[in-house]
């Protein structure tokens, strides 16, 4: 995975590394357990998701877009590992 990590730029790995995070909050059996504070954090991921997908050099690729467009974070962290930029 390093190589294609070395492919993304330095705000596509910013991303993939927040998208990473919020799989981890959404994982985190001890965070839910407080469903105030695991919601929370759920906010403030995603609000640093939405920052740096905005933040990201024009034109994005089309399927990342979309991706992202519709909260399909799975699917956009899925394209920025591959390394395909169409």
């Amino acid at each position: 995975m390093p190589a294609l990590i070395d492919t993304m730029t330095t705000s596509e790995r910013e991303l993939a590394e927040a998208l990473r995070e919020r799989l981890r909050i959404i994982s985190d059996e001890a965070s839910r357990r407080d469903p105030d504070q695991h919601i929370k954090r759920l906010r403030a991921v995603s609000e640093r998701i939405d920052a740096l997908a905005a933040a990201l050099p024009q034109p994005i690729p089309p399927r990342l877009a979309h991706f992202l467009d519709r909260r399909s974070y799975d699917k956009a962290l899925e394209f920025l590992c591959s390394g395909d930029r169409s």
